[in-house]
């Protein structure tokens, strides 16, 4: 645990709204990252990371940290967009989901990140990694979580976790490889 991460929580739980401002400054960009990664659309990435703090900030007088505070929050966030995948899934299935996803026009400092062509690029190639994969890889580079945490969260082993983590690597070198001119 972070000392960082320890002071800012005990200023949370003393009603600093500044703190929660520093949490989102902090940890914005991996956990949009983790979220657009997972879920190919930016504008639900967006939201997602949003309802994620507005929920924090609802709670952040009684919370208790227990571990990383970016761990925490990326849980959240991936548990999140798993959620919307389940969702989306469903709605496909039923006939009712015939939208097209919307790039987000913001021109903020997610923005920049968010529409640079290696990212679009990298988020093309991890819609072809199969998703249990893509999760593992977004938790461990985006979440900087444990591969330990990983498989709490999927309900798995370790080397399970592990493997899929290695293939999906292997998967997304080799789209991209092939996509290399």
């Amino acid at each position: 645990m972070k000392a960082d991460d320890k002071r800012l929580v005990w200023r949370l739980n003393r009603g600093d709204a500044t703190a929660l401002s520093a949490v989102y400054e902090m940890y914005r960009t991996d956990l949009l990252r983790l979220a657009a990664s997972m879920l190919s659309d930016t504008a639900a990435a967006e939201d997602i990371v949003q309802d994620v703090f507005v929920k924090f900030a609802g709670s952040a007088r009684t919370f208790r940290l227990t571990g990383s505070l970016k761990g925490y929050l990326a849980t959240c966030v991936a548990n999140a967009a798993r959620n919307q995948i389940k969702s989306a899934s469903r709605r496909r299935a039923a006939g009712l989901d015939d939208t097209v996803d919307l790039v987000s026009s913001d021109e903020g400092p997610e923005g920049w990140m968010i529409a640079s062509e290696a990212f679009a690029q990298v988020r093309s190639a991890m819609e072809q990694v199969p998703s249990e994969q893509r999760e593992v890889i977004t938790l461990r580079l985006y979440g900087d979580m444990r591969f330990k945490e990983i498989a709490k969260w999927q309900e798995t082993s370790i080397k399970t976790v592990q493997s899929r983590y290695r293939y999906g690597l292997d998967k997304l070198r080799s789209v991209l490889k092939d996509r290399k001119p």
